[in-house]
């Protein structure tokens, strides 16, 4: 069976005919004078001959749109949420979470294992410099087979049953994979809010690869870069979706101009960026984004004052009423977006802690339980969600097929007498009546939670947590650090339990990946080792123990591997409800609350910002699946660059 799936969407949006060509649009304002110079190419040599146009119009005249778009940002690291929010992807998700072409122009997928993908003749990166099959063939046969750069071989984005594909370059803008068994969730990785990339640009990176450029000259980057060869050097030039590289070409709406770090960020509009609207004129609207840098308690201060334009991160629902008395004041709106994940606080008990004494228990899946069924949710619903969330579990939303209140509930009660009961059975004494329990080696039951210190609201429920849990003889401390050194404590297994959000995708059909809920990549919190182990086919991290507390993370890994080999839907449907059976059961992750509203401040000058959404990672690229290349300021009062700084 022959899946095709066009991009322009012919009949429904009306697409650019021969007659209404590219020639007969205007320029963008801000870039007219450089084509008037000859500086830049005009509009018909800038967009690909079938570019992609969206549902969308602007009620201003084209020489009204532009101006700039004013965001906060609590790190210059930040500068990698544009590539999301811009959500320009080979294929990405609608608003109804099924995935359509968008840098391409067609695909099609034979027996869930052939990939043919269709790229759009004329399309180009932001420098011009033409978009074919060349950016495919450099990142499979220079990236992806090269050992040195690919040092733990063949993605498993590009692996079925740990086979790699046949890959062919039909013609310039036809690319092919083909696997001898169905790869389910390659589309998936592709339309990911992080994708997995298969192009890089191919003009650009080969300037830094001997393969292709003189070795000495390579050499000289090298050693003026202060890397350790020209493999470092590549790699440090290809962080694309760290977004902190000027000098790299992109597909994305906006491109950076500013070096990092600074404290004030210029993305300005991609000249040869694909994407129209329904009359043809090339988005974004958006001249430019400017993202400043600040102190991230301080942003909803700013916000308020009217600092940003569209604001959402590191804004939490306690703010809320302090936000909406600044609205009249500030000339915004607070909008209240649903969230698409599993849970909106959740606990990981992490399966690869160092400590061997800490590491059984945690690997025990009644001790686990314990923890989760002594903490009083109702209470930290009411004490700081304003009983508006939804006490319970990690798991999938109403809104997926998968949904059970009873895996929301289970092990999520509050029910201290229990957990007590569950504790002694595992041999965990107090050491005096009402004291602490005692780990079998002698130590007190000091449980340190560690934060990315990212969340007020994180650490307001750890607090909570530490009292319900100290009913119980066991202590719990906070510790707060930057998210990277979190991240890296939480995979060398010097990290007890962590606090993040719950599942990424509470939304997940029976084409989604199980992944997230199985050991699959070194970023899991709950089992960073194994995890890795899986994602690298058995060349790092930690290989799975064959003890009985670990038979569960074998059936899901199998549960997996079974969703990968199935076409069938009533098939993939089975196997996603046993592993969410198996999920919640052991309580590999310890949720609290789930649908809080994400607080979403958006100026009452910028437009075509839909007034109800979901706001979520992945699927969804946060703002990215509402296309902001769309979001226009009302004319005639749209602010300058120079007028807003």
């Amino acid at each position: 069976m022959v899946v095709a799936a066009l991009c322009l969407i012919a009949g429904l949006l009306g697409v650019l005919s021969s007659e209404a060509s590219a020639q007969d649009v205007p320029e963008p304002t801000s870039l007219a004078a450089a084509v008037a110079k000859g500086e830049l190419p005009p509009i018909s040599e800038r967009l690909p001959n079938v570019p992609r146009v969206l549902p969308v119009d602007s009620a201003c005249p084209a020489d009204e749109l532009g101006g700039t778009l004013n965001m906060l940002a609590g790190s210059a690291k930040d500068t990698r949420i544009m590539p999301v929010f811009g959500y320009a992807r080979l294929v990405g998700y609608d608003t109804s979470y099924k995935i359509v072409p968008d840098i391409l122009e067609s695909y099609e997928v034979e027996q869930g294992r052939i990939f043919t993908f269709h790229l759009r003749p004329g399309m180009k990166w932001s420098d011009g410099v033409p978009f074919t099959a060349e950016d495919f063939r450099y990142f499979w046969e220079d990236m992806a087979k090269n050992p040195k750069i690919a040092k733990f071989g063949i993605p498993p984005e590009l692996l079925a049953d740990g086979e790699e594909p046949v890959v062919t370059f039909p013609n310039e803008y036809t690319v092919r994979y083909a696997w001898a068994k169905p790869n389910p969730g390659f589309l998936a990785a592709l339309a990911a809010a992080t994708p997995f990339d298969i192009f890089r640009p191919a003009h650009y990176l080969k300037k830094f690869n001997p393969n292709y450029t003189d070795p000495k000259k390579v050499e000289a980057k090298v050693e003026k870069s202060g890397q350790r060869n020209w493999v470092a050097l590549h790699f440090k030039k290809d962080r694309a979706q760290r977004n902190d590289n000027p000098d790299m070409p992109t597909l994305q709406p906006w491109m950076l101009v500013t070096k990092p770090p600074a404290e004030r960020l210029i993305f300005a509009r991609n000249p040869y960026f694909f994407r129209v609207d329904q009359e043809g004129r090339q988005l974004p609207y958006i001249d430019e984004v400017a993202l400043t840098i600040a102190n991230s308690g301080l942003i909803p201060a700013k916000v308020a004052n009217g600092e940003s334009d569209l604001q959402a991160a590191y804004l939490s629902f306690a703010n809320y009423p302090f936000l909406k008395r600044g609205e009249k004041r500030s000339n915004y709106e607070v909008r209240r977006w649903k969230s698409g994940k599993g849970a909106h606080v959740a606990l990981f008990p992490n399966l690869n802690a160092k400590d061997p004494v800490w590491r059984k228990l945690l690997q025990t899946a009644d001790f686990r339980r314990a923890l989760s069924l002594a903490i009083n949710r109702k209470d930290i619903n009411q004490a700081i969600f304003y009983g508006l969330a939804e006490p319970g579990g990690n798991t999938v939303l109403p809104g997926s097929p998968f949904f059970d209140p009873k895996l929301r509930s289970m092990w999520s009660t509050y029910e201290p007498d229990r957990a007590n009961e569950m504790l002694d059975a595992l041999g965990l004494k107090r050491s005096t009546p009402g004291g602490l329990r005692l780990l079998p080696d002698g130590r007190e039951m000091r449980i340190v939670v560690e934060t990315a210190g990212e969340s007020r609201e994180q650490s307001d429920v750890l607090q909570l947590v530490r009292d319900d849990w100290r009913k119980i003889g066991i202590d719990l401390l906070i510790r707060e650090s930057q998210r990277e050194i979190f991240r890296n404590r939480v995979k060398s297994g010097a990290t007890l339990i962590s606090v993040w959000t719950g599942l990424d995708n509470g939304l997940a059909t029976p084409d989604t990946d199980p992944g997230e809920i199985v050991p699959s990549t070194a970023e899991q919190l709950e089992w960073p080792g194994y995890g890795m182990w899986v994602e690298t086919h058995g060349t790092g991290g930690e290989k799975l123990e064959e003890t009985q507390d670990l038979a569960p993370l074998r059936r899901l890994i199998a549960l997996r591997d079974a969703w990968k080999a199935t076409l069938d839907t009533d098939e993939k449907t089975r196997i996603w409800r046993e592993a969410l059976r198996i999920f919640a059961d052991q309580v590999f992750t310890i949720g609290i609350v789930s649908s809080v509203d994400q607080i979403v401040v958006v100026s009452n000058k910028l437009e075509n910002v839909p007034e109800k959404g979901v706001y979520n990672y992945d699927p969804g690229a946060f703002f990215g699946i509402y296309n902001p290349d769309s979001f226009y300021f009302a004319c005639p009062a749209i602010d300058t660059a120079d007028k807003r700084r």
